[in-house]
């Protein structure tokens, strides 16, 4: 928890990252919420590289959350949402939910599953990188920062698309979602039907990664989210 010049308490920010990425890709954003005086969290989760699921992926999220002193609002992009939907709804100190063009998933749900694409058997082995990476995750990200990025991605587990939630933080907990205008990754009109859920929508003029391509503007938003009014 963060306490500003003027006395008033901030809930610190834990960032959670999507598929294939870590959490590398906050740094940007990181560094501007920092400057605001904000307090920043970050996990990398662990099927991003390894064989693992969304069970694993929440514990990540939850023994991050223990490490905070106060309460916390919890940033989750694209496949992030689902760990975070699985966690949150374990954690006592969360006070709101931000799905950034992020899986909103219910219970039961899953992201090949939402997708309507068949669930393998057994779901062993990982997703490779995506073909295109550069148009598909940054098309508006600035060419050499979206090069760089690229390189730092790797192999996402199979059984984290394949797994199924049990629980469902948004449920008991405020959440807000922010489309991605212009995303070539998830598009637009999956973030609409996944944004009812959640209680309140903003919009952006930006592609899958507003992080990296307008980290300032993210940053504001992100503080309108978290300190205005919710309804």
């Amino acid at each position: 928890m963060t306490v500003t010049a003027g006395g008033t308490s901030r809930p610190t920010l834990l960032l959670v990252h999507g598929a294939w990425h870590g959490s590398w890709c906050w740094d940007g954003l990181r560094a501007v919420l920092d400057a605001d005086g904000w307090t920043t969290r970050t996990v990398d989760l662990p099927s991003a590289g390894r064989e693992a699921g969304v069970r694993d992926d929440a514990q990540a999220v939850l023994d991050e959350l223990k490490r905070i002193d106060g309460p916390a609002v919890v940033v989750a992009h694209s496949y992030g949402g689902i760990p975070v939907t699985q966690a949150v709804a374990e954690a006592p100190d969360v006070t709101r939910l931000v799905y950034l063009a992020a899986y909103q998933l219910d219970v039961g749900e899953g992201l090949l599953a939402y997708h309507g694409a068949p669930v393998p058997p057994d779901p062993g082995g990982f997703q490779p990188v995506p073909d295109g990476p550069v148009p598909m995750f940054y098309a508006d990200v600035p060419g050499p920062e979206a090069a760089r990025a690229a390189e730092r991605l790797v192999p996402q587990s199979t059984r984290s698309f394949s797994d199924t939630l049990t629980r469902a933080a948004w449920r008991s907990v405020p959440s807000a979602y922010v489309v991605c205008e212009h995303d070539r990754a998830l598009p637009p009109q999956y973030q609409e039907e996944l944004s009812a859920k959640s209680d309140v929508v903003h919009r952006v003029a930006s592609g899958h990664s507003p992080f990296l391509s307008m980290p300032v503007e993210l940053a504001a938003l992100l503080a309108e989210i978290v300190l205005g009014p919710f309804d």
